[in-house]
């Protein structure tokens, strides 16, 4: 799981819902979290790893994920953020938002939040 880059909790339970902070495409690092390097593609691939390493360390996987919302910083990547979501998540379909955005945390290109059914 990635360390959070601000002061909040990488997820916090509320009733039956799990509710994840947004995660973008950060890796630990030596000196502290670092965007993955590869552009939008491996941002993309990690911020949904992020996901699924919190939703997991919960005994949750993306089966329990009812809705995504994703951050896009260019809304051109929206084709392969679709390719890429689709090879991480499976066959689960959540609902799902994507929005465009003018900048995200340490100039990363995507992020990624999710509600997840926890019973």
């Amino acid at each position: 799981m990635s360390t959070p880059v601000g002061p909040y909790s990488p997820a916090m339970r509320a009733g039956p819902w799990l509710v994840t902070s947004g995660q973008i495409g950060v890796r630990p690092g030596p000196d502290g979290p670092a965007l993955a390097e590869g552009g939008f593609a491996a941002q993309a691939r990690q911020a949904l790893k992020n996901v699924a390493d919190i939703l997991a360390g919960r005994g949750l996987a993306w089966a329990n994920v009812v809705k995504v919302t994703v951050y896009l910083a260019d809304m051109g990547d929206y084709a392969a953020l679709n390719e890429i979501y689709l090879s991480q998540i499976g066959d689960d379909r959540p609902a799902r938002s994507v929005v465009g955005v003018d900048a995200l945390p340490l100039g990363a290109l995507v992020e990624v939040e999710v509600w997840a059914y926890a019973g």
